[in-house]
């Protein structure tokens, strides 16, 4: 991409995921470097703001949640907010711990993604359909539900075992499970830092 004269932007974790060998345990899956043409040549820590023609991109740092690097973009003229991988609309997220991922900061983020769009504003998702707020509500929650629901089981002393069995996603299954990412593994995801 470098080549054609392209400059890849990103958060300067996701530069050094991309850089190096990367674990992604819940996938049991090992990606090599990317090479030298997709590895970004610019980053930044929290904010940057890009000029593009008439538009301008507001960038955002999450801080840990789906990953160590998630960013937004929001188009500010065009009122069109993209959260990354931090919204999956009608999905159950995946939460890469191997990269610095948590739970606690996917409803952080959900929170940050709510501060920032109006009624108006239409949302791009990391997965599922364009929406807006009302989903993005009804996404943060429901990670804050099953957040709850598992850490207090697990002050309890149950172990994940236990508390898998007791389905605490039941309520939401029908909605935001799907094929990989189920509700007994979505469980199990939150458990690792309930």
């Amino acid at each position: 991409m470098h080549s054609e004269g392209a400059t890849i932007l990103a958060h300067e974790n996701t530069r050094k995921h991309l850089s190096t060998t990367t674990r992604v345990e819940g996938w049991d899956f090992t990606f090599p470097p990317s090479p030298a043409c997709a590895i970004p040549t610019e980053v930044f820590d929290r904010e940057k703001t890009l000029y593009l023609n008439s538009t301008t991109i507001a960038l955002s740092y999450y801080g840990p949640s789906h990953t160590d690097g998630d960013v937004s973009a929001y188009f500010v003229e065009a009122e069109v907010f993209h959260t990354g991988d931090t919204w999956w609309n009608g999905h159950y997220p995946f939460i890469d711990y191997s990269t610095g991922g948590n739970i606690k900061g996917m409803i952080k983020a959900a929170e940050a993604n709510l501060a920032k769009v109006t009624e108006k504003t239409i949302v791009i998702p990391g997965h599922g359909k364009i929406g807006g707020k009302p989903e993005m509500t009804e996404y943060r929650d429901m990670l804050i539900n099953i957040h709850d629901r598992v850490a207090a089981l697990k002050k309890e002393g149950k172990s994940l075992e236990e508390i898998v069995a007791t389905k605490p996603t039941a309520a939401y299954d029908s909605k935001w499970a799907g094929p990989f990412i189920t509700g007994d593994v979505f469980t199990k995801l939150v458990y690792t830092a309930a």
